[in-house]
């Protein structure tokens, strides 16, 4: 593996692209062959691997039943099930968190009868739909402010403009899966309820959140008018995602699902992905969450005892089982130090990409499972150290 690294260090007249497009597959390589990793990633997976999650699904749901068409069957089963853990009335199932969320704030516009929706520049809509909002669903955003970190309680309420819906991201994860505190949330919600919006929680990964708030999950989508979660994120399934809220609201963005292609004709193994990883996964997520504490703690020991001069670990204490790791090192460079720790030594320590504003500084995310709860705060100390030797 070392003399694959050479090969592909030395080829100067490639482009940048190329480079990193090479950089990738030999991450894939050196994740499938890896002995130790914090989490093993739906994102680097074989098929093979990703097709073992529904190996003992019966135990699950009755493979015996037909399948489900347009919706019904065991996708309302699942409907019936997130309704439950959330605590809300009603709850449909879609192919997309991007769909649900443009339906979501769809209906809550026509309710309002304000397209308007504050949200955070960082927020998923902002950042990674292609302007889905304006596009196809008619909508108008605005930012409450700037800052990487959720909006205060304050900042609602002199905000200039009136707006339908306030939509909240929890964890927000280009700012490094940051939450508030459990009191500044219920004022924020507080906050838009006195400027008669309603409260949308984009909680792609609010499965996480339940440790860092000290409330169980139907709690914390309690406080929200509606809520999106996602089934791939925290819980690894194939994909898909749900709008759980009142009945009346759940009913007509269903009516909006099918308008916007999403009433597919059967989804039957996304469906038992969701329904393994609600079981299997949704239970020990509060283990990742308290374990992401201990690696982060070692990783930032680790940098100061291998002597590099700047490292920040964000936040200081994870409020979720991800967080963000920053060197000051330029991207490429990182990244390919954590590729060839892996091609030499079978430790796989920063197994997602890495990015950076400029050459002197490069940001990766780490994502604690169940194959991290088997490293020691020793073990982390170590591997940092062989990162570090191979950086420039």
């Amino acid at each position: 593996m070392a003399e694959t690294a050479r090969q592909y260090a030395r080829a100067p007249e490639d482009s940048v692209e190329e480079r990193r497009k090479r950089r990738l597959e030999r991450r894939r390589t050196a994740y499938r062959s890896a002995r130790r990793v914090l989490a093993r990633s739906s994102v680097l997976a074989t098929l093979r691997e990703r097709l073992a999650l529904l190996e003992t699904v019966e135990e699950l749901y009755d493979l015996d039943e037909s399948a489900d068409v347009y919706g019904n069957g065991i996708v309302e089963a699942l409907e019936a099930k997130v309704a439950g853990l959330l605590g809300t009335e009603a709850a449909a199932f879609f192919p997309t968190g991007t769909m649900a969320q443009q339906v979501a704030l769809r209906c809550w516009a026509g309710r309002t009868g304000n397209p308007t929706v504050a949200l955070h520049p960082l927020a998923h809509p902002a950042v990674h739909e292609r302007d889905a909002f304006a596009q196809v669903s008619g909508l108008r955003s605005v930012h409450v402010h700037r800052e990487p970190r959720l909006p205060t309680a304050a900042e609602i309420r002199e905000f200039e403009e009136p707006f339908g819906a306030l939509m909240l991201e929890l964890p927000l994860r280009d700012a490094g899966f940051v939450l508030p505190s459990w009191e500044a949330l219920s004022e924020v919600v507080k906050a838009a309820r006195e400027r008669d919006a309603v409260v949308h929680f984009d909680g792609a990964r609010l499965w996480e959140t339940t440790v860092h708030f000290g409330r169980p999950l139907h709690e914390i989508a309690g406080l929200a008018d509606s809520v999106y979660v996602s089934f791939y994120k925290s819980l690894d399934g194939f994909g898909g995602a749900a709008l759980a809220g009142p009945g009346a609201l759940v009913e007509e963005a269903k009516a909006w699902r099918h308008r916007y292609g999403g009433q597919v004709f059967q989804q039957f193994p996304t469906v038992l992905s969701a329904l393994a990883g609600l079981a299997r996964e949704l239970p020990r997520l509060p283990d990742y969450v308290r374990h992401a504490r201990v690696v982060a703690a070692a990783l930032r020991e680790g940098f100061t005892a291998a002597g590099v001069p700047w490292a920040r670990v964000h936040p200081d204490e994870p409020h979720t089982n991800e967080f963000q790791v920053w060197v000051p090192y330029d991207p490429d460079a990182a990244a390919e130090a954590a590729v060839r720790q892996a091609e030499e030594t079978g430790t796989l320590l920063f197994g997602r990409s890495w990015d950076g504003p400029g050459p002197d500084l490069a940001v990766t995310e780490i994502d604690v499972r169940a194959a991290g709860l088997e490293w020691t705060a020793d073990e982390v100390r170590a591997a940092v150290a062989e990162f570090v030797a191979r950086l420039p």
